[in-house]
């Protein structure tokens, strides 16, 4: 049976060649993002969905995929998914939070330099017929404090890089961290804005993060810094921040997302600050670079080819992480579930009613999800299969398509 696999969006072409090692895979490329009706008829016969950020894959239109087993997001968020609704329909959704890292910290530091140097007011200026040429307020960034919030991938990426242009960093975590280089731990989030020159944030979307950076957190931020969001739209209270910008409290910020965002390049762009010089405004940028959505498209490629072709979970924003070896036995079943007891002995027991012998087994449970990778000494026919998608608490079940190793081994090879 064909593997339909479609990719929307305009997915970077890395993708294919990793796709195109899973048996049976039918590819389809659309570069455009569905509007509802369309892509509920595009799912009806979709086995596996490549989507970025303009997609919307809400509960329900997830219940308009009955063959669906799994959701690549080409990109680091995946707020346009349902990941809890996804994980009850038994389909695995695989993001690249690794991929974009770097991109995101140079645009930092470029940033970072250009508020320092009251880059933004003087373009704006200079747009209009004027010249600035003066030095007041302009800054080299050597020997400046930077304040990562959030010390994460990006954040220690964006610590080391800032360290070889000659910054101090300080860093504030909600989780204990390992600090790279002569980075050092802020004793907590009010100390670091006090400190900081030009604070960063690196967060997640979470509602602690939300206005994390609001009246009262601006106006702890040191006179005279800058403020840099890459991170989450609702990380900072847009309002306040215009008012600590436009009162002069603040030298500048720089600002690639927003609570609300155009839908498309034909919406309206509507924001507070667009009537501020010393602002940088882009269009949720931080990870758009050629790079990175190379990067993209192999490393989420390569999640779901490992996750079809061997059962393997790694790095799964809904289901458990499930680490497995090459299939001992005739075939691999893979198994969803929901974590309660007896699921696994009413698994035993429909395999071996068919005369299966299990070879081997990998289960893992997290978050009330079960997943098993079950090794069998010959491969299931069609009744046992419905017979275990009959089982109480079955969220969906299918046989690992056993990729061809030289195949995967040709892929690791380009683009490790």
């Amino acid at each position: 049976m064909t593997l339909k696999i479609l990719l929307l969006e305009d997915v970077h072409a890395s993708a294919t060649p990793v796709l195109e090692t899973i048996p049976r895979a039918e590819i389809t490329r659309l570069r455009h993002a569905p509007d509802a009706a369309e892509l509920k008829a595009l799912l009806a016969d979709t086995d596996v969905l490549g989507l970025r950020s303009r997609t919307a894959l809400d509960a329900a239109m997830l219940a308009q995929a009955p063959r669906l087993r799994a959701v690549g997001a080409y990109c680091t968020g995946t707020n346009n998914i349902d990941l809890q609704a996804a994980a009850e329909r038994g389909v695995a959704v695989f993001n690249g939070p690794f991929s974009n890292t770097r991109s995101v910290a140079e645009l930092v530091i470029g940033h970072a330099i250009h508020l320092l140097r009251r880059v933004p007011e003087r373009h704006a200026a200079a747009r209009r017929g004027q010249w600035l040429k003066d030095s007041k307020g302009s800054n080299e960034v050597r020997g400046k404090t930077l304040g990562i919030v959030g010390y994460g991938k990006i954040g220690t990426q964006t610590g080391l890089l800032a360290e070889a242009i000659g910054m101090r960093v300080v860093f504030h975590d909600v989780e204990a961290r390992l600090p790279l280089g002569n980075a050092r731990p802020a004793p907590d989030l009010a100390a670091l804005l006090q400190e900081a020159d030009v604070v960063t944030l690196h967060v997640p979307q979470t509602p602690q993060t939300r206005n994390l950076i609001d009246r009262e957190r601006l106006a702890q931020m040191k006179p005279g810094a800058a403020l840099i969001n890459l991170a989450r739209g609702h990380a900072v209270d847009i309002a306040a921040l215009h008012d600590a910008l436009q009162g002069g409290h603040l030298r500048g910020a720089a600002i690639d997302v927003f609570p609300v965002e155009p839908a498309s390049a034909s919406q309206q762009f509507e924001s507070p600050l667009r009537e501020l010089d010393n602002v940088i405004l882009t269009p949720h940028v931080g990870g758009s670079t050629v790079e990175a959505q190379r990067n993209l498209g192999v490393e989420v490629s390569e999640k779901l080819r490992d996750y079809l072709t061997l059962g393997a979970v790694r790095g799964s924003v809904n289901l458990p992480e499930l680490g497995v070896g090459a299939v001992r036995g005739a075939a691999r079943l893979v198994h969803l579930h929901r974590d309660q007891p007896g699921v696994m002995s009413h698994l035993n027991a429909v395999l071996a009613d068919a005369g299966l012998n299990v070879t081997h087994l990998h289960l893992e449970t997290d978050r009330g999800i079960g997943i098993a990778a079950v090794d069998l000494n010959r491969v299931p026919d069609a009744a046992t299969l419905a017979a275990v998608r009959r089982i109480e608490a079955t969220l969906a079940t299918f046989t690992a398509a056993q990729a061809d190793p030289d195949a995967r081994e040709q892929i690791y090879s380009v683009h490790v």
